[in-house]
């Protein structure tokens, strides 16, 4: 995300960093190195009390922030936004982090709480400014970022199943590709797993999607296997993480009862690495819905509750994938 000069490129830029427009919403944005770190949100009202904030505060505080922005989505007929501002800003100036900005949105509104120039920040507020309107909406599309979704709602359904994963025949399809961690021929298996992973990311890599639908059946049998499923985990690097961002969340919408769990916690994890969170949320919750005690979406959940910075968790999936190889291919 480039530098954010305006409260119309904070406004612009929030949806992005958590995936969807926001509403009724206390949302927090670390600033480090000049630069955006990691985007924060909770619901609005908020009924808890100051442990909440300095929780929050200390999320920042893991992600190595200097400063912070705060931005209140005020739900109607609510007017407590001022005391959750103060009470945000007081827990980030225990933890030593300076505010550099902090908002209160409501009725189409904005004013700054920071700003007391009546001339710029009038009591009554100013027109929140269409957010298309904005450069740094521009900017990121032109970067490759996806476009945030509407709502929470919407971001919902992008994890859904569609209508083939419910299918006997599909599901027949995907069966034929399961590992069985009996079998003497596992390694031969995990290598074919693996290297149709590949050859399925270069179809998204190239073309955007994939049409070859025994392709994809196989990878997701293939999944079932958890040495696959980490090499999975650590196949992409930054120049294809758009690509199998899309590939992993395709394939979540198709895997069929009992191949959700592998794919759901790879659409997870590259999401949570992405910056957004709220998807890596939605998609947690698809692999606990299919596999309530699935070992990757336990470890999961408790790194996305510790708010590890995501360069942290990129740093540990890129040391296990040359390990997780070598398992598979030999050296």
């Amino acid at each position: 995300m480039t530098t954010l000069t305006s409260p119309h490129d904070l406004f612009a830029a929030i949806p992005f960093l958590i995936g969807y427009h926001p509403t009724d919403s206390l949302v927090l944005v670390s600033i480090k190195d000049d630069g955006v770190g990691m985007a924060m949100r909770v619901d609005y009202p908020i009924l808890q009390d100051e442990t909440f904030y300095d929780a929050m505060a200390a999320h920042c505080s893991t992600d190595g922030a200097e400063g912070a922005l705060i931005v209140l989505y005020q739900r109607q007929n609510q007017s407590d936004g001022d005391r959750v501002l103060a009470q945000t800003t007081a827990a980030l100036s225990r933890a030593g982090i300076a505010i550099y900005e902090s908002i209160l949105i409501a009725d189409g509104y904005f004013r700054s709480l920071l700003c007391h120039d009546i001339t710029c920040c009038p009591i009554e507020g100013r027109p929140v400014p269409p957010l298309d309107s904005s450069r740094i909406a521009a900017e990121s599309v032109v970067a490759g970022h996806p476009m945030p979704f509407a709502s929470y709602e919407d971001l919902g359904g992008s994890v859904r199943s569609n209508l083939l994963s419910y299918e006997r025949s599909w599901l027949d399809r995907v069966s034929k590709s399961f590992v069985d961690p009996a079998s003497p021929e596992l390694n031969e298996s995990q290598r074919d797993g693996a290297t149709a992973v590949i050859d399925l990311a270069n179809d998204f890599i190239a073309h955007g999607i994939s049409s070859d639908q025994d392709l994809i059946a196989h990878v997701l049998g293939r999944l079932s296997d958890i040495q696959v499923r980490d090499f999975a985990l650590g196949s992409h690097d930054e120049e294809s993480m758009i690509a199998y961002r899309t590939m992993w969340l395709h394939l979540l919408r198709s895997a069929p009862t009992g191949y959700v769990a592998p794919v759901a916690t790879l659409a997870a994890a590259i999401a949570y690495e992405s910056g957004d969170g709220a998807l890596a949320k939605a998609a947690l919750v698809r692999a606990f819905d299919d596999a309530p005690t699935y070992s990757l979406a336990t470890l999961l959940q408790r790194v996305f509750s510790a708010g590890w910075p995501p360069h942290s968790f990129a740093g540990m999936r890129s040391e296990l994938h040359p390990k997780v190889t070598a398992g598979i291919f030999g050296n």
